[in-house]
């Protein structure tokens, strides 16, 4: 057993030297090696961020919320000819319905529909949204100044409004809008806070048309019903219709821990629940139902083959590595041939040339590894720092995982065995007379 300790230390640093006679030979045979552990990591590492900042915006739009939505069953052209006013869509006896699901934590109704917003000689051509105040929350919204509605807005019947942040910019241009009013449909509202402006997202119930947050109005849901009432008229050149639409949309939170794989079943549970509640009550098909957590899990399931394919890409940077390394062992071998005929001679075995050349092989994707690895890690630090320094409103996003450091590293050295291990069985079996006269 001490013996062949010896014996490997003894071929180790014999490796080490012969490596460290020709330092540019040996760099040049592990770039390969550097570049493709280099690469694994820092692919993987902005293959991971970006699809994380995509998962987080599913996750911030409400993975855990079920949105139903009215919408205009398609049988409903013909019957609009005979009649003035389309009827159809979620009632509030729905809404009342949905509130005795015991999964459901919130439960947040609204009424949208698009109207021209004036202050004095200017107008804007918005989108009322008409809520309760926990919208706010189910949306992730945040008020840049004043407030949002509030319980009191709702039971008072208030003419409050909140304004987007375009919706506020078109409107008061140059004036604080905080306190002054404006217009809709000949009523006048006072504005009490104004909301931050908003990247568009998916459309409303999770629809794939951009949904604009930016220039909505919102108001009290009560405030609305009394106001302008459930019969919305919509006017168009040479046309006009009316349409007839309690609520517009739905959004129902459940309890449930979006990262948790048990509870996302009482997401699916609530969701499967509110769907049959539905079709019992509206034969005509006039809803929809979206839940953001379906598209969550789809988004998983193409960050785990978006990993494999980075993985995979970069992993051929490590495979042409290794065959760098193979035609230098093999020149390497040529170059020797004297140098293992000498040794042979002095009584060194075929397994021990193997073990020699072995060695150098995994000695220099041992160490390509390693240098890969600090050049990865300094690509993923140093690439999103330059970008930030070049365009401050530009971030690229990054996460440096352990696992891929540790696979590379090991797939590096596996690398070296592969590799080094014909060219170490070439050098063995070198004629130890015929390695002798080699000049």
């Amino acid at each position: 057993m001490f013996g062949s300790l010896t014996k490997f230390r003894r071929n180790t640093i014999l490796a080490i030297r012969s490596l460290w006679l020709h330092k540019l030979r040996t760099f040049l045979s592990i770039l390969g090696i550097i570049i493709g552990v280099a690469s694994v990591i820092s692919l993987l590492a902005f293959g991971k961020g970006s699809m994380k900042e995509a998962l987080d915006s599913i996750k911030r739009q409400g993975a855990t919320n079920i949105v139903a939505r009215s919408q205009k069953p398609p049988d409903d052209s013909a019957t609009s000819s005979r009649s003035f006013v389309a009827i159809y869509g979620l009632t509030y006896r729905d809404y009342e319905k949905f509130q005795t699901i015991p999964s459901i934590g919130l439960h947040v109704p609204m009424r949208v529909f698009p109207r021209e917003v004036r202050r004095h000689e200017r107008m804007h051509n918005g989108r009322v949204v008409a809520t309760i105040p926990q919208y706010m929350e189910v949306n992730k919204l945040e008020v840049a100044v004043g407030r949002f509605l509030v319980e009191k807005d709702s039971e008072l019947f208030r003419n409050v409004a909140v304004l987007a942040a375009l919706t506020a910019d078109k409107l008061f241009p140059f004036d604080d809008p905080i306190g002054q009013a404006i217009v809709l449909n000949n009523q006048e509202f006072l504005v009490v806070g104004i909301i931050k402006d908003r990247m568009p997202t998916g459309g409303t119930g999770g629809s794939q048309a951009a949904e604009d947050f930016n220039s909505d109005i919102y108001i009290p849901l009560t405030t609305s019903r009394r106001r302008f009432g459930d019969v919305i008229v919509q006017r168009s050149t040479g046309s006009r219709g009316a349409e007839r639409v309690e609520l517009s949309q739905i959004t129902l939170t459940v309890d449930a821990n979006v990262d948790n794989p048990e509870e996302r079943k009482k997401v699916k549970a609530a969701g499967d629940l509110i769907k049959e509640m539905l079709e019992r009550s509206h034969p005509k098909n006039d809803w929809a139902i979206t839940i953001p957590l379906d598209k969550l899990i789809e988004a998983e399931e193409t960050e785990r083959s978006f990993e494999q394919l980075l993985a995979l890409i970069a992993s051929i940077s490590l495979f042409v590595g290794g065959i760098g390394i193979m035609n230098i062992m093999l020149a390497t071998v040529t170059e020797r041939t004297r140098e293992i005929g000498i040794r042979r001679a002095l009584g060194a075995k075929r397994r021990d040339i193997v073990f020699q050349f072995l060695i150098e092989a995994i000695v220099q994707t041992s160490v390509g590894g390693l240098l890969g690895i600090a050049a990865g890690i300094s690509v993923v630090y140093g690439l999103p720092a330059v970008a930030k320094w070049w365009s401050p409103e530009k971030t690229i996003p990054a996460v440096l995982q352990i696992e891929p450091m540790v696979y590379s590293f090991f797939v590096a050295a596996g690398i070296g065995v592969l590799f080094g291990l014909y060219p170490a069985w070439r050098a063995a079996q070198l004629d130890p007379i015929e390695a002798l006269r080699h000049e």
